[in-house]
């Protein structure tokens, strides 16, 4: 926060009083936040207990922290609307968003209350649901077979679920973020919700086409020097031609899909060695893990690379201003004496100081659960082990990327623009930020049909994988055939060229108008618009059987695309790669214009009142 103000407000309990902080939220656009101290109010805990269960049934255990906590918070959070809304006196009318069953406590009080406030709850995911994929259990073709109670009951979050249950129902208005996730509150929270919100993004237009493509070119170039270092001793693949693959997130192993991700990088380092391609593809895995430092190898391999680099560079300065002055004279020089025997000596000796008696590591850290980690686990089993003859190498960082790291000094913006493509073959996805992100910042990504994400472009895209967004299908396919399908999407974009790659992240960067939340933010608009029409129907009218929809907003298959990517074509006449002279003609222009035409105006929501200008998506008072 920056320049808070501090507010104490008193409670009307024993004249005990709770701090609140009022200021800016550091982050784009600056808006306005109100932090509340539960730590201060920690004291009503007991008391507020008892009023929950007298206003709704739901009972707390002593022992779970955060559902305590979550109610301390709705507590504070009810009595702050209370006190706002007697302050307004309806001039103007409250709206409060409410999202996950964190913050359901304070939606709960609020109604219980009568606070005169209209209300939206949002489940980014169910609570349960994410219990239940996470145990490995056929999940979305047995949704209605459950027994919820039982199933809740038998995790021991009973209490959590009825919890998110109650928000959902007590809600005016009841939203998801994926349709994916409307069918699973459907069924576990037994609420339909009335409006889908999909997650957007702030999306940062680049004045020219190729300036995104430059900020991938420089990136990449920061991974290469990570490379260099890590794979020290074992640098026999051509820098030139590998690519940078990575999945990021939570680490949920199963939920996000790095099961059958390792399974399938197994069967494209068998295609790729069978093919004798010269490609190598480096896939970084990027999930949070309990460690205890770094691995002492991978702190040695950059130590090693920075040693060479300064070599080098002493030795160039060297040839430099011998050849320098060899040419003032007039003369040629000669090349075996232009270096003398200690010049011969330091390169020896650094080349020396490379040889490496052991592979490359797998992960960059030292693991305090190393031998019952997943993810290593999956890796000796499949047997990646950074090998000379192995096409794919495995780096797994269990930690979020940072600036400051001595090993991979980039931001998480700075690493997905320098990468390839994203990979997030995920069971268990309500939304998926990963590949939305990987969309507006060019890159292409791999998502399922059981993601919000993968979901909402198959709707709105004809082709995604001509737009570089390759979308597995999880649903319907047994997870052998998934893989096998995961692995066909990976092998097939190896097998593009230089050129072909380019064209693709011209294609993948003008999805990102789908993404921006000037267009997704009109779900929010018409949520809260339904929410006033509900909670104050004689102020505000809505045609509630009117949801919003993207009309007109799909794009076509670009008419360019070829039937296969050996034969795609090139967005600049210099290539980088021997490539078939039989082109079609590719102009990058004419179909970012013909994806633009099929942009249609958006929405409107209800009738405007007779010499009203119309704005998009106003309700009508």
């Amino acid at each position: 926060m920056s320049g808070p103000v501090r507010v104490v407000l008193r409670f009307h309990y024993r004249g005990q009083q709770s701090s609140v902080r009022f200021g800016r939220w550091l982050i784009e656009g600056c808006p306005y936040v109100i932090l509340f101290d539960i730590g201060a109010a920690a004291w009503n805990l007991d008391r507020w207990k008892g009023e929950f269960w007298d206003t709704c049934g739901i009972g707390l255990p002593f022992h779970d922290r955060e559902a305590n906590d979550a109610l301390i918070f709705g507590s504070m959070v009810a009595w702050f609307f209370k006190e706002l809304t007697d302050q307004l006196q309806d001039m103007p009318n409250v709206i409060a968003h409410f999202h996950e069953w964190q913050a359901g406590a304070g939606l709960i009080l609020c109604r219980s209350r009568k606070v005169p406030m209209a209300t939206i709850f949002t489940t980014h995911a169910t609570l349960l649901g994410r219990y239940l994929c996470a145990g490995n259990v056929d999940f979305y073709n047995n949704l209605d077979k459950f027994n919820i109670d039982k199933e809740a009951g038998d995790r021991q979050i009973y209490h959590r679920y009825c919890l998110e249950r109650a928000a959902v129902h007590c809600s005016h208005v009841f939203s998801t973020v994926s349709q994916i996730t409307a069918v699973e509150a459907d069924h576990i929270l037994h609420r339909k919700p009335d409006v889908v919100t999909p997650n957007g993004l702030n999306v940062k237009k680049f004045s020219a086409m190729h300036e995104f493509q430059n900020l991938h070119s420089t990136n990449k170039a920061k991974i290469q020097e990570f490379v260099r270092g890590h794979f020290y001793g074992h640098l026999d693949f051509n820098l030139e031609k590998t690519l940078y693959f990575f999945i990021a997130g939570r680490y949920e192993f199963s939920n996000k899909g790095a099961d059958i991700f390792l399974e399938s990088l197994s069967r494209l380092n068998y295609l790729l060695r069978v093919h004798k391609s010269d490609m190598t593809v480096v896939v970084f895995f990027i999930m949070p893990a309990k460690t205890n430092n770094f691995n002492v190898e991978t702190l040695k391999g950059q130590a090693v690379r920075k040693q060479l680099w300064d070599t080098a560079h002493s030795v160039k300065e060297k040839f430099g201003k011998r050849l320098y002055e060899s040419l003032l004279k007039g003369e040629i020089p000669d090349m075996n004496k232009i270096l003398d025997r200690d010049d011969f000596t330091i390169m020896k000796r650094a080349i020396y100081a490379t040889q490496r008696h052991s592979l490359p590591p797998v992960t960059t850290h030292n693991m305090l659960e190393d031998s019952t980690d997943p993810i290593l686990s999956n890796v000796r089993r499949i047997g990646l082990f950074n090998a000379r003859t192995d096409r794919v190498k495995v780096v797994f960082h269990p930690e979020f990327l940072s600036s400051t790291s001595p090993l991979l000094p980039m931001d998480y913006e700075e690493f997905v623009r320098g990468c390839h493509l994203g990979v997030f073959p995920s069971y268990y996805e309500p939304w998926g930020y990963t590949p939305g992100e990987c969309t507006v910042m060019g890159i292409p990504s791999v998502t399922t049909n059981l993601s919000g994400f993968g979901c909402f472009v198959e709707e709105h895209v004809s082709d995604p994988a001509a737009y570089g967004i390759y979308i597995v299908d999880r649903r319907f396919r047994a997870a052998d055939e998934s893989c096998n399908q995961l692995t066909h999407f990976m092998f097939a974009f190896c097998q593009q060229t230089r050129r072909q790659r380019i064209i693709q992240r011209n294609r993948t960067e003008r999805l990102s108008d789908l993404l921006d939340w000037k267009y997704l933010g009109r779900f929010y608009m018409h949520a809260r618009h339904l929410a006033l029409s509900r909670a104050f129907p004689d102020k505000f009218k809505m045609d509630q059987a009117a949801p919003p929809h993207p009309e007109g907003f799909r794009y076509p298959r670009p008419s360019s695309v070829p039937p296969s990517p050996s034969v795609s074509l090139h967005s600049t006449p210099h290539h980088s790669d021997e490539e078939d002279e039989n082109e079609e003609p590719y102009d990058e222009e004419e179909e970012a214009e013909r994806d633009r035409q099929n942009i249609k105006a958006p929405f409107s929501l209800g009738v405007m009142p007779v010499g009203k200008k119309k704005q998009q998506g106003e309700y009508v008072s």
